[in-house]
């Protein structure tokens, strides 16, 4: 079993926490003082007050939205995923974008997006003059059809 190691860097800082045992994510939770609204179409950048130790460059953290958040009130993370690198050493802070025409509230200790560890394939790079050839060969979106 891996280990993940988290540092508070914050004393209201919420350690991140799987909702069921079968949830591939661990809900990371807002580190505020106050209440932060996200206007619409607007993105805050809202901070965790955690920072995190992988345990090696095969793996990475990746931030998902939260299922309800982003289905029921169109907030989710700007960059639609985050990634956290192995050798990053700052605190984890998860940018929202409020994708509706209603002003949301993110309230101190509210969870905001999960985290996910997942492997890391790190490939040899190697620049060649031509690639195989596929049936799909280099059509793009929506050559496949609906």
């Amino acid at each position: 079993m891996s280990i993940l190691k988290i540092k508070k860097l914050r004393e209201n800082a919420k350690i991140p926490f799987r909702a069921t045992p079968g949830s591939a994510g661990m809900d990371l939770y807002a580190c505020l003082d106050e209440a932060v609204t996200i206007e619409p179409q607007k993105i805050v950048v809202i901070p965790t007050g955690i920072a995190i130790e992988l345990e090696s460059a095969d793996v990475v953290a990746l931030i998902y939205a939260r299922s309800g958040l982003a289905i029921k009130h169109g907030i989710a993370p700007a960059n639609c995923v985050g990634v956290v690198d192995s050798d990053y050493r700052g605190e984890v802070c998860v940018g929202l974008v409020n994708q509706t025409d209603v002003p949301f509230t993110v309230q101190p200790e509210d969870r905001i997006a999960q985290m996910v560890i997942a492997p890391v394939e790190l490939p040899e790079i190697k620049v060649v003059d031509e690639l195989n050839d596929t049936a799909r060969g280099a059509g793009g979106f929506g050559s496949t059809g609906v």
